[in-house]
């Protein structure tokens, strides 16, 4: 097969879908690979180590979507790549079709096949390609929240840990997966004093046993998150539904229980946000107030540490990029359940329920 590595061009999207060993990895099964101009350059990696790998170079983000059959990436097409993308060509890659209509729209009109990193699925319901990147977002929204808390970028002036005779900050974690258990225990270990919320017992009873004694866990509900916030100086955001748009957990009105000068950073804003006042931000312009509350909505915070993110990322991915390139898209999907369950639209029909029911949209389930 084919496979194109275009250069990320979302703003300050750093990542690149794939590392020289993975470049490596298909041509030593026969795959040809083709790598845009300096697509891994903001990764650590230069032409010459893909070169070296195996890889040919081409000059414009044109050309590597017009040759692949196959394209690996990190972040969705944005609106200047939407025409590149060709009928019948298999785009792999993180796309969150539930918090762009344009995005889905496109997509479906391309023909193309879009296999999206956030559904695949293992049989215990983890994410296997989400893991990664949400365990790298979830370290930093608490290092964001934290640099965010001073005073000069624009919060309350509160330093996490505090010190000996001064109470540390409160920092409440809104979701109990793999960000926001990595997000406490990073709070936790700068001294905060943490509580984390889920909707899950079972999940609760293993925070409880596993995180250190400053952070307590809540089982998550209005009310509890009212209570909290009248005294959370940062609140992560980390609640996901599989495919489908984040259910907004802080209302507009509850940012007149938080003190002015918190801070809230929204992990989930690729699946349209858990805070009813997010919105997407960049690492460029990061930040806004909206009644006081400082918000950081950056959509690919990974994209801030490229080179571990990438080589995260490319742990996770390439056996399944393998699976599609040594098998081509049909059969892959057909023998792995979990590959399955990345499709989300298929040659101008979406066939990812979810997806479907964000935008009104018929769900045309393919038949295997």
């Amino acid at each position: 097969m084919i496979i194109g590595v275009p250069k990320e061009i979302k703003n300050n999207e750093n990542r690149v879908g794939m590392t020289p060993s993975g470049v490596q990895e298909m041509t030593k099964r026969g795959h040809t690979v083709y790598v845009q101009a300096s697509a891994g350059d903001n990764s650590g990696f230069c032409d010459a180590a893909y070169t070296a790998a195996g890889a040919k170079i081409l000059p414009t983000i044109e050309e590597v979507y017009a040759i692949a059959q196959m394209i690996v990436k990190v972040k969705e097409p944005i609106e200047c790549e939407y025409p590149l993308v060709r009928e019948g060509q298999l785009l792999f890659t993180y796309f969150h079709f539930a918090s762009s209509e344009p995005l889905t729209k496109a997509m479906i009109q391309s023909g193309a096949v879009c296999c999206a990193y956030e559904t695949v699925e293992r049989k215990d319901r983890t994410l296997p390609l989400l893991i990664p990147m949400s365990e790298v977002a979830g370290r930093m929204a608490t290092q964001e929240g934290c640099y965010l808390l001073e005073r000069p970028r624009g919060g309350k002036g509160k330093l996490i840990g505090g010190v000996p005779g001064v109470k540390p900050a409160r920092v409440l974690v809104i979701g109990g997966g793999i960000v926001g258990t990595a997000a406490a225990r990073m709070a936790a270990g700068l001294g905060a004093d943490v509580t984390i919320c889920d909707v899950s017992l079972p999940r609760l009873a293993y925070l409880t046993d596993v995180m250190p004694k400053n952070v307590k866990t809540l089982m998550s509900s209005e009310y509890n998150i009212r209570e909290e916030l009248k005294t959370a100086d940062l609140v992560v955001g980390s609640v996901l539904i599989p495919g489908a748009k984040a259910p907004k957990l802080v209302t507009r009105e509850m940012l007149g229980l938080m003190q002015k000068g918190s801070v809230l950073v929204d992990v989930a804003i690729d699946q349209g946000g858990c805070f009813e006042t997010s919105h997407p931000t960049t690492h460029q312009e990061p930040t806004y107030y909206v009644d006081g509350i400082l918000h950081y909505c950056v959509a690919n915070i990974p994209g801030a540490v490229p080179y571990t993110s990438t080589l995260a990322l490319t742990n996770a991915t390439l056996p399944y990029a393998l699976q599609l390139a040594d098998k081509g898209w049909q059969r892959a999907c057909a023998d792995n359940e979990e590959l399955r369950k990345g499709l989300n639209v298929v040659a101008g029909k979406v066939v990812y329920k979810e997806v479907a029911e964000a935008w009104n949209l018929p769900f045309e389930p393919i038949e295997w």
